[in-house]
């Protein structure tokens, strides 16, 4: 059975054209690796354009880092039902962006789980009481977030609400990372945030960048990579149970909780979703993976995109418009 899940790159040789090479670069921060592969003939323009990529990432990731308590989202969530926030200009676009995808996804995706989220560790392989998340669910609403546009401001509405942008920041951090590079001279190039790729323009051989997909399940002798799909001015989020998780008593946790239960959710093993924009890609990936293929696939043909989805028994789910563009590389 083929098994497909998150993505990576596939970089196979080939001869550049005029001069152009693809340097890359890396750099931790939103506690994931970031690459940037930059086609371009000049080592010096690609540690300029990087430098001030991997610089605006890590301002991101100061502005909404969750544990953090000077960060921008944990001052919001310190004034939850207290009074509204004026806020910067990125963090207003976030929230706007997720509550978008919370309204079509009805709440699948859903960016006020902080309080659940907080109940989950993962390094201390601890299952949260059913008494405390039953607590903490009636904090659990998207429609609680009041946006004032003109105000530039958020208001949570009831005291004890917390927003968590995990599920969608590193898609749109990539999309920054995108102009960065690109304004400063970079035309072509793929963007990887952890699991959520951004690629444009062309590989150096003049040829799509081909994006991996990953067995999750990987089995002895099994080869990492079983398919990918080649693209350019698109991006790619995954979604996936093995990510971060523990077992106990024969039980997978992981860190996907569905906003309606406060429990891993159990329906998917796995989502990759392809769009337009990478913050919308990151965030339909999560949504899919808690609604489940049947749905899953439902809301993305409502929002233009195409995804790959294995559901809890390893069955794959497919969206037509990309079914004759997956390569298969090993089955």
């Amino acid at each position: 059975m083929l098994l497909l899940c998150i993505c990576s790159l596939i970089f196979a040789s080939c001869n550049s054209k005029q001069g152009l090479r693809e340097i890359k670069k890396t750099h931790i921060s939103m506690d994931t690796l970031v690459t940037l592969t930059l086609v371009t003939d000049s080592e010096d323009l690609a540690e300029t354009a990087s430098r001030a990529a991997f610089k605006e990432i890590d301002r991101l990731h100061i502005l909404w880092d969750f544990f953090t308590d000077s960060s921008e989202i944990s001052k919001l969530n310190m004034r939850s039902g207290i009074s509204p926030m004026k806020v910067s200009e990125d963090t207003m676009n976030l929230v706007e962006k997720a509550l978008m995808i919370s309204h079509k996804s009805k709440g699948a995706f859903d960016i006020t789980t902080g309080p659940i989220n907080e109940l989950w560790d993962f390094h201390k392989i601890i299952v949260p009481a059913e008494s405390n998340i039953k607590e903490r669910l009636r904090l659990v609403d998207y429609k609680n977030i009041e946006i004032d546009k003109d105000n530039s401001t958020i208001f949570l509405k009831k005291k004890g609400m917390k927003i968590d942008l995990g599920g969608i920041a590193k898609g749109y951090a990539a999309a920054k990372l995108e102009k960065i590079v690109a304004d400063a001279g970079i035309k072509s190039g793929i963007i990887a945030v952890g699991g959520d790729i951004r690629a444009f323009g062309m590989r150096s051989n003049n040829m799509l960048w081909k994006v991996g997909i990953k067995n999750p399940r990987l089995q002895d002798n099994a080869s990492e990579i079983m398919a990918a799909v080649s693209l350019t001015d698109r991006s790619v989020s995954t979604s996936g149970d093995y990510e971060r998780f523990f077992i106990s008593g024969s039980k997978r946790y992981h860190h996907l909780l569905d906003p309606k239960t406060g429990y891993p959710a159990d329906k998917t093993i796995c989502a990759t979703v392809i769009n337009d924009d990478s913050a919308v890609t990151d965030a339909l990936a999560t949504a899919v993976f808690i609604l489940g293929p049947e749905k899953g696939i439902e809301l993305l043909n409502s929002l233009s995109s195409e995804g790959i989805i294995m559901d809890s028994t390893g069955k794959i789910h497919i969206t037509e418009g990309i079914k004759n563009k997956v390569e298969y590389i090993y089955r």
